[in-house]
């Protein structure tokens, strides 16, 4: 059960594949010794973008901690989702090892353990790789060859029916309907350009030492947006087909634990929608926490700022909590603040780079959870991580907490979208669910 590396015990993973089935021995196991182990509380935890099991091990295990020593007496037991995301390698994590950080030849060339994690996480797509990493090789002058990178990108990230992950890819709805695709799919020549220029205003802001744009730079950009577009969409189909079902067997088994829910970047998106997945009736979800959340912050609404015919996919599911959510962001996340904006805009959209005027696409409409919170959510509250830590959460709704104070490390692209790993982001978990 617990694993060797682990700081914390009883742990046991959950292992979900891409359309959302668990690993039936790991999901028996756990629905077995959860109440054999006299657990009360039980943490879930998802990662966001990550390449293997083993990393996601080392981040359960360094969040997971502080948590005994922070509430001592309390019954807790840990899981670890593992489901299959990836990053990058040249996104360094925070006090994480990073032993081919030396290798990592300059983008945009499409280093050896991206290209390997691109291979395992879309099996059968090899002969497209290999295209992709042939371009980014070469960077070819015309801006054909840039409109058939963005044909290939995505011919790699498409779903191969009949699985069920299309059905998981929007964030809002427009009169019931899923949002449209993003821009970056309907004109990726376009869409090279913009990201080149955001990372050139991430590398060197205010302009010092400042050089044209390498559209080459911007099409590496979208294979990773795109790629991460792909994770966005099977986040949402493990959450609500996959970790829904098995909290929802789990409280058949043990009606007593009461379970939290945290994520990070797409896991946020992955335990959200895992509300979506509980079984009518089923209340032990007490709190969830998102973290640096990669999804729409309108993704909770209603109703949206801009548009009063579309709502978010995940409207009213928060209620289905017995407890609060909790979303804690930060502005130093460069990731969700400049490059999601431009990766979500859909299709017909009028905001763009022209004059490197960011602010219109960062307060807006394709705003980020990880970079501004919870937004357009009736009687949500709004806290200063110091503040959150000193105060009683609320006992239901919305919270968000701006945990700017400590998550803030990170260089571009991503910033300090993984520097999760806080004793006091621990602490959040623990008052959010009101653990003692």
């Amino acid at each position: 059960m617990a694993q060797s590396a682990m700081s914390v015990t009883p742990y046991w993973e959950l292992t979900f594949d891409a359309d959302g089935d668990a690993d039936g021995h790991e999901r028996d196991r756990l629905l077995a010794e959860i109440p054999q182990r006299g657990v009360q509380d039980l943490i879930v935890f998802a990662h966001g973008w990550n390449n293997d099991r083993s990393g996601a091990t080392r981040l359960y295990s360094r969040y997971f901690a502080p948590i005994p020593g922070l509430a001592p007496t309390a019954r807790i037991g840990y899981v670890g989702v593992v489901w299959p995301s990836m990053r990058f390698s040249d996104e360094p994590i925070p006090d994480f090892p990073r032993s081919v950080a030396a290798e990592l030849p300059p983008r945009p060339v499409l280093d050896k353990d991206t290209r390997h994690a691109l291979l395992e996480t879309f099996p059968g797509r090899a002969t497209v790789i290999d295209q992709l990493t042939r371009l980014l090789d070469q960077q070819p002058g015309e801006q054909a060859e840039l409109e058939e990178f963005g044909r290939l990108v995505r011919m790699l990230v498409d779903v191969v029916p009949p699985g069920p992950q299309a059905l998981f890819t929007a964030d809002t709805l427009a009169n019931g309907a899923p949002e449209s695709e993003p821009e970056m799919f309907s004109h990726p020549a376009a869409a090279c350009e913009e990201f080149a220029q955001a990372l050139a205003q991430l590398e060197a802001p205010g302009g010092e030492g400042f050089a044209l744009p390498n559209p080459w730079d911007g099409a590496h950009e979208l294979l990773r947006q795109a790629t991460y577009f792909a994770m966005k969409r099977r986040a949402g189909t493990v959450g609500e087909r996959g970790l829904g079902r098995v909290v929802g067997q789990l409280a058949a088994a043990a009606p007593g634990v009461r379970v939290h829910l945290v994520g990070h970047s797409f896991g946020a998106r992955l335990v959200s929608f895992a509300l979506r997945g509980l079984p009518d009736g089923v209340r032990t979800v007490k709190s969830v926490t998102l973290l640096q959340g990669a999804f729409s912050h309108y993704a909770f609404a209603a109703r949206l700022p801009h548009d009063a015919r579309a709502s978010g996919v995940l409207h009213g599911q928060h209620k289905r909590i017995d407890g609060p959510l909790v979303c804690c962001y930060s502005h130093f996340d460069s990731s969700l603040g400049t490059i999601y904006p431009l990766a979500s805009r859909m299709s017909g959209d009028d905001a763009s780079l022209a004059g490197f005027d960011l602010g219109r696409l960062l307060g807006a409409k394709w705003g980020a959870m990880g970079h501004d919170g919870v937004q357009a959510v009736d009687g949500t509250r709004s806290l200063k991580l110091a503040d959150a830590l000193r105060a009683k959460l609320p006992a239901a709704g919305c919270v968000n907490i701006d945990a700017a104070a400590v998550v803030n490390r990170g260089g571009p692209p991503a910033g300090a979208h993984s520097d999760i790993c806080h004793q006091e982001l621990a602490q959040v978990v623990l008052a959010a669910g009101r653990i003692v």
